[in-house]
């Protein structure tokens, strides 16, 4: 008699909570040579947010949150010129030449990159996207231990290498159980997930060898000849990209990211994370030593992998569609990259049974935690985690979340809406699709739909201060104008930024904003009040937020104003830890 073959979505989530069973059991032990990484590094784009990530690491290991005996470290860009991903990989190269000599030839390693600043996750700005709360696990799973937790059976079957990923995106798959992804071939190795062509429009596609299975499997070892970067769709057909689902019609391809399509569609393979043996690693080491300093962004996915495979083209390295800042040493340093890996094996590793997740703005953010019954069950994402709350109604296909919080009674909050790291006193009402970090809301408060908020506690000339930016979820925190006349062409919750500035008595001059005066945002507008108590920088806030909500005056002339650029710079994160500390030891407590 056959076996009747497990649905898809029912083998993934049992291989994701095996995952996650298997990682919450080495959380604060010692683990044995071979049983997990040597090594984990974290990138960090300046020294302020080194330290923030050096201080995180040290707290979780000491609450025992992370598997012991392992190296954990920050690397840093180095200062000046924004280097991009595949820059900071190079750095993190050059970092572990000096800290371990030759020592790290024998090494597992996974490398994450954290170095941004958020400005599509505001809340995950000051402490790293990296450190993102999730709802999940006692203490709180971050996004820190949700890679280790999906990433826990890589190290037994690699060999010595780097495995490369980014803090802000999740990929479970689910294959046989005598079956284990390897990385222990020559050259690079990816991932590679079944996605619409749509979704392949804004990652990576793979151009693979024919597949010599005749059947479905969950899991197939395929050479690459072509990597294609964010292709248009006229090119995936162009290259051979595009796939059938003709023998495999009976599975049910799809979700997360790689968002759903119809069984007669066709589809491609996208990326996510990679692994490069270690001969690869100190070839491209060679040539950052050489080059000396970076003076432009190079992307890891973009610029490493499309010089990989027998079919890969010096075309792409002219190309500068996709690139945020065009610079004119971009195109010579993509093409000795070019030059230096042509001919280098590009392994796949296809994962047909996938899903990949991408959790880097307010949007994604909110829709993972509140609506998306898919990641929540695969996961088991709760809607109250490890937190105190009154009964909170909860909505048919949508739902509230609360993380690490201690919510009073005669507290409402709407479907959609996220609060992390937050006291809230009684009556206080939150709209929908809301996200509220790291806040203190004492008095009674009306908090409108489609707000953020999150505070940050800052030091400032020695003294402890508090700033909470607010505005709203449509708000586009890294458009910029050039001139100070284009100001009426920014919005602050859907409203003119000029009426804002008027009803708030400020003046439009270059001293309004912060860092380069080259082009003003709302990422650098000195909006938003400095106080002396992290409460009645909530209040104040939401007090200039329901100005503009009323069109109606208030004064911010008497306050010192910073934007969120210069919170960043101020912050103090022994604080901002201290306050989640107090919420953490408040509620285990009450759970006692």
């Amino acid at each position: 008699m056959a076996a009747v073959r497990v649905p898809p979505s029912v083998s993934l989530q049992e291989a994701t909570q095996r995952k996650l069973k298997k990682f919450s059991e080495l959380r604060g032990k010692p683990v044995a040579p071979g049983e997990f990484w040597d090594i984990v590094a974290i990138t960090a784009a300046d020294e302020k947010q080194e330290i923030a990530y050096r201080q995180q690491l040290s707290e979780k290991l000491k609450r025992n949150e992370l598997p012991l005996g392992v190296q954990y470290h920050v690397f840093v860009d180095p200062a000046g010129a924004k280097i991009g991903n595949g820059g900071s990989t190079l750095c993190a190269l050059q970092s572990l030449e000096k800290l371990y000599r030759d020592k790290w030839s024998s090494f597992t390693i996974l490398l994450i990159h954290s170095g941004g600043y958020s400005q599509r996750l505001p809340n995950a700005s000051a402490l790293g996207k990296i450190f993102t709360a999730l709802p999940l696990g006692n203490p709180i799973y971050q996004m820190l231990e949700l890679k280790l937790a999906m990433y826990i059976d890589f190290p037994s079957h690699m060999n010595p290498g780097i495995l490369v990923t980014c803090a802000d995106d999740i990929e479970l798959y689910s294959i046989g159980e005598s079956e284990y992804i390897r990385f222990d071939k020559p050259g690079f190795t990816a991932l590679a997930h079944p996605s619409s062509l749509t979704v392949g429009t804004t990652h990576g596609v793979f151009v693979l060898e024919s597949s010599n299975c005749l059947k479905y499997r969950a899991l197939e070892y395929r050479c690459c000849y072509r990597f294609l970067h964010k292709p248009s769709i006229g090119k995936m057909y162009q290259f051979n990209a595009v796939c059938k689902h003709g023998d495999f019609c009976q599975q049910d391809f799809g979700g997360g990211d790689t968002a759903y399509f119809h069984l007669d569609s066709e589809y491609v393979y996208t990326d996510s994370l990679f692994y490069m043996d270690y001969k690869s690693a100190k070839k491209l080491l060679a040539f950052y030593e050489q080059i000396g300093t970076l003076t432009c962004e190079i992307d890891a996915y973009g610029d490493f992998l499309q010089a990989l495979g027998p079919e890969a083209s010096v075309d792409y390295t002219r190309d500068t569609s996709n690139v945020t800042q065009e610079e004119s040493a971009l195109v010579d340093v993509r093409q000795k990259i070019f030059h230096l890996l042509q001919g280098t094996p590009l392994n796949v590793v296809v994962l047909n049974n996938s899903k990949f997740y991408h959790i880097g703005t307010t949007e994604e953010y909110l829709f993972h935690f509140t609506s998306d019954s898919s990641l929540k069950s695969e996961l088991g994402l709760q809607s109250i985690a490890f937190s105190i709350t009154p009964d909170i109604p909860k909505g048919s296909a949508k739902t509230s979340c609360v993380i690490q919080s201690i919510l009073d009674s005669g507290i409402s909050v709407a479907p959609g809406s996220v609060i992390e790291y937050s006291r809230l006193e009684p009556d206080v009402c939150i709209g929908e699709n809301c996200i509220i970090s790291n806040s203190y809301i004492v008095t009674k408060a009306v908090l409108p739909a489609n707000l953020f908020l999150s505070s940050l506690s800052l030091k400032i000339k020695g003294s402890l201060k508090y700033s909470t930016m607010a505005f709203g979820m449509q708000d586009d925190l890294k458009k910029n104008v050039k001139t100070l006349l284009d100001i009426k062409l920014l919005q602050f919750f859907g409203v003119c930024f000029l009426s804002c500035l008027d009803i708030w008595n400020l003046k439009v001059t270059e001293e309004l904003f912060s860092g380069n005066k080259a082009c003003f945002s709302l990422w650098t507008a000195r909006i938003f009040p400095v106080c002396s108590s992290l409460s009645e920088s909530v209040t104040t806030s939401l007090k200039m937020l329901n100005a503009v909500k009323n069109n109606s005056p208030f004064n911010m002339n008497s306050f010192q104003l910073l934007s969120i650029e210069e919170m960043l710079v101020y912050k103090d994160v022994e604080d901002m830890i201290a306050y989640r500390e107090k919420i953490f030891l408040e509620i285990s407590l009450n759970k006692k």
